[in-house]
C-alpha cells in the first residue's frame, strides 16, 4: 500500500471519527437547539494537541476547541496530570488569563485524554455543546454587559477522574441551570461523544500501530501546510485593508467600526485587526478564540476545499488582534453575543481579498439572525421545560448568502460560520407554546447582479402561551448587505411586533433587552438578504426570466433591476426593449 493511499484512508478514518461524535451527540441529546439546530461540534487531536480532524457542524466552534485545549494543557493540567478515564470540562471565556477558552458559558466543551493499552497518551477527544441554559440573566439573551450576568463559570476542572464522576460538581452544574432535565441529557451525550472519539482513535492505532499513525500524522499536517501554502502563494503580495460596522443602527452607542488590514508574503498570510474599536459593555464582544475561528473559517472559503482540515492548515496564518477590542476582548466584559462580530468578521476578510482575489470571495451576507422567547401554558405544555413550567424556544433564522463570481447567493440558509439547520416547525410547537404563521421567501429582496444575492425570509410566529419574555438578535437594519464589483446592496432585517394590529410595533434596534408579550401577540421577521456580485445589467435575461417565472422577482423589478422587460402574463422577454432599456 503505497503512502498515498495510507495517508487518504487514515485521514478519512480520522473524519469519521470525529462526525460520529456529533452524530452521537445530535442523536442523544434532550434540547432542541441541539437535537434539531446541531449546534455542537468536535474533534480529534493528538497527544501533542494538534487538530487531525473534526466534526463538520458550527465552524465557529471547531477552530476554537484547539487555543482551549492548548490553554488546559498550559495553564491547568499537565499531560502528566491527566489519566485514563479522564474528562474535563469547562465554560470559561477568560479561562488562563486571556480570552482564549469557551466563546460563550454556554457552550461547554469537554476534553478526554485517550491513551494507548500501554498508559501512554496518544489523543485528545474534545466536544463542545451549545448547551440551552447555566443560569445569569434570563437565557443569558439580554443585553449582558458583564461575565458573570450570562451564567455560571467553571474553569477547566476534572468532571471524571480516573473514570469516576464528581458528584459534587455534577450537583452544582444542575443546580445552576432552569432546564436541569436538558442539561443532564445534553451533558450524557457529551460524555458519550467523548468516549466514542476515544474509542474510534484507539481503534485506528489498533489496526495500524501507533508508530505508523504517527508518522502518518506528521505527513498529513505537513501535507495540508504544503497545500494552504500554495494556495497563499497564488495571492499576489500586498497590503488589502477593508472595514465594516456592527451595531449599524445606533444601539448602545453604535456604530462601531472593525477594521483589517491582510498582509500576502510569499506563502504566509498575516490578518491585523488593529484599529478595531475597543471592547463594549455589552455583549457582542468577540473572545480571542472566536476571532481566530472566523479567520481560519474564511481562509478554509477561500483555499481549495479538498484540502484536509488540520493543523497544517493553519501553520501559514497569523492573527493580530490587540487585547481589550472588539476581537480580542477581556475578563470580565460580556460575550454571550459574539456572533454579531464573528459574522461580520467574515464580511471583512471577505471585503478585504476581493481586492486581491476577486474570483474567490463572495459578497456580504445576512450576518447573525436568532430570537428566543419563553412562556407559559399548562393545558398545552404541562411537562417539560424549566422547574418553573416555563417553556423556552429559540431558532438561528436564516436569511440570504452573498453572491459569488460565477453563482447566485443560497436562500434562506444559516450564515457561514453559524451553520445550524432550521430545526422542524412541529417540533418547536409540541415543545413550547407557539405556533407558525408563516415561513416564506421574501420576493424582490435580492442583491441584484450579474450573479444576485440570495432572498431574504420571512418568519411569523404567534405566542399561544401566557408571561412571554422575548429577545432577539439581528445585523444589518440600516446598512444592507454590500455588494462587489457593481453588484447592488441586499434587504436589511426588521422585526414586528403584532403585524396588521392596531397596537403594532416596530422594534427600533436590531437587537436589544427582553420584551414582555401576551397571549395572542405575534412576532414578525425580516431578514437581511446578501449582496449582489457584478454589473446586473449583465445579468443572463434567461436567469432573470426564471427568478420572474418562480415568483422570486416582479416583472417590474426584472424591468428596473435589471433591465430585462418581461410580460408579467406570458412570462416572455421583449428582447428588443430589454436591450433599449440596458444601454440607457
Amino acid at each position: 500500500m503505497s503512502n498515498a493511499i495510507l495517508l487518504e484512508i487514515i485521514n478519512n478514518a480520522l473524519r469519521s471519527v470525529a462526525e460520529q461524535m456529533s452524530a452521537t451527540m445530535v442523536r442523544s441529546s434532550y434540547s432542541t437547539i441541539v437535537k434539531e439546530m446541531m449546534d455542537c461540534s468536535s474533534a480529534i487531536f493528538d497527544g501533542q494537541g494538534r487538530l487531525l480532524a473534526e466534526g463538520a457542524n458550527v465552524p465557529i466552534h471547531l477552530n476554537c476547541l484547539g487555543p482551549c485545549l492548548n490553554t488546559v494543557l498550559t495553564k491547568y493540567f499537565s499531560k502528566e496530570e491527566l489519566n485514563p478515564g479522564d474528562i474535563i470540562l469547562t465554560n470559561h471565556p477568560y479561562a488562563g488569563g486571556q480570552s482564549l477558552g469557551s466563546h460563550h458559558t454556554k457552550d461547554l466543551i469537554m476534553i478526554a485524554p485517550v491513551f494507548s493499552d500501554n498508559n501512554e497518551l496518544i489523543a485528545f477527544s474534545v466536544t463542545m455543546l451549545h448547551h440551552k441554559d447555566v443560569g445569569g440573566v434570563w437565557t443569558g439573551d439580554s443585553w449582558t454587559v458583564e461575565i458573570w450576568q450570562e451564567g455560571f463559570l467553571m474553569e477547566p476542572v476534572k468532571l471524571y477522574d480516573k473514570g469516576v464522576r464528581n458528584e459534587a460538581l455534577w450537583k452544582v452544574i444542575l443546580n445552576n441551570t432552569r432546564n436541569p432535565r436538558d442539561m443532564k441529557g445534553d451533558l450524557m451525550a457529551q460524555i458519550s461523544a467523548c468516549n466514542i472519539g476515544s474509542k474510534g482513535f484507539r481503534q485506528i492505532v489498533g489496526k495500524y500501530g501507533l508508530d505508523l499513525v504517527n508518522e502518518v500524522i506528521e505527513s498529513l499536517l505537513n501535507y495540508s501546510e504544503k497545500l494552504t501554502r500554495n494556495e497563499i502563494r497564488l495571492i499576489k503580495d500586498g497590503k488589502y485593508e477593508h472595514e465594516e460596522k456592527i451595531l449599524d443602527d445606533g444601539f448602545e452607542g453604535g456604530p462601531y467600526t472593525l477594521k483589517l488590514m491582510v498582509i500576502v508574503e510569499g506563502d504566509n498570510i498575516t490578518f491585523d485587526y488593529t484599529g478595531t474599536d475597543k471592547q463594549i459593555r455589552g455583549p457582542i464582544n468577540s473572545p480571542l478564540s472566536a476571532t481566530i475561528s472566523a479567520t481560519y473559517y474564511t481562509m478554509r472559503c477561500i483555499t481549495n476545499a479538498h484540502i484536509p482540515t488540520n493543523q497544517g492548515c493553519h501553520r501559514p496564518i497569523k492573527v493580530i488582534a490587540p487585547e481589550g477590542t472588539l476581537v480580542n476582548c477581556t475578563m470580565p466584559i460580556g460575550c454571550f453575543q459574539r456572533m454579531v462580530t464573528d459574522h461580520i468578521l467574515v464580511d471583512l476578510i471577505m471585503g478585504a481579498m476581493s481586492q486581491a482575489i476577486p474570483d474567490k470571495v463572495m459578497a456580504d451576507s445576512c450576518g447573525t439572525n436568532y430570537d428566543f422567547c419563553s412562556g407559559t401554558n399548562l393545558e398545552t405544555h404541562p411537562r417539560g421545560g424549566e422547574i418553573n413550567h416555563r417553556q423556552y424556544w429559540g431558532e438561528i433564522v436564516p436569511g440570504g448568502l452573498g453572491a459569488r463570481a460565477h453563482s447566485d447567493g443560497v436562500t434562506i440558509m444559516s450564515c457561514h460560520v453559524t451553520n445550524c439547520p432550521i430545526p422542524p416547525l412541529e417540533a418547536q410547537e409540541i415543545e413550547a407554546p407557539m405556533l407558525f404563521i408563516e415561513r416564506s421567501i421574501l420576493p424582490d429582496s435580492e442583491g441584484a447582479g450579474k450573479f444576485r444575492s440570495g432572498f431574504a425570509q420571512r418568519r411569523k410566529w404567534i405566542l399561544a402561551g401566557y408571561d412571554g419574555i422575548f429577545s432577539h438578535v439581528s445585523q444589518k437594519s440600516k446598512i444592507p448587505p454590500q455588494g462587489l464589483f457593481g453588484g447592488m446592496p441586499g434587504e436589511t432585517s426588521k422585526w414586528i411586533i403584532n403585524e396588521g394590529k392596531e397596537n403594532e410595533r416596530v422594534l427600533d434596534y436590531a437587537m436589544g433587552d427582553v420584551i414582555f408579550l401576551n397571549y395572542g401577540d405575534t412576532i414578525t421577521c425580516i431578514t437581511a438578504s446578501g449582496g449582489g456580485y457584478g454589473n446586473p445589467m449583465e445579468r443572463d435575461m434567461n436567469k432573470v426570466k426564471e427568478d420572474v417565472e418562480m415568483g422570486l422577482v416582479s416583472a417590474e423589478n426584472a424591468g428596473k433591476k435589471y433591465g430585462v422587460v418581461i410580460d408579467p402574463e406570458t412570462f416572455e422577454i421583449n428582447i428588443e426593449e430589454s436591450i433599449k432599456l440596458r444601454e440607457i
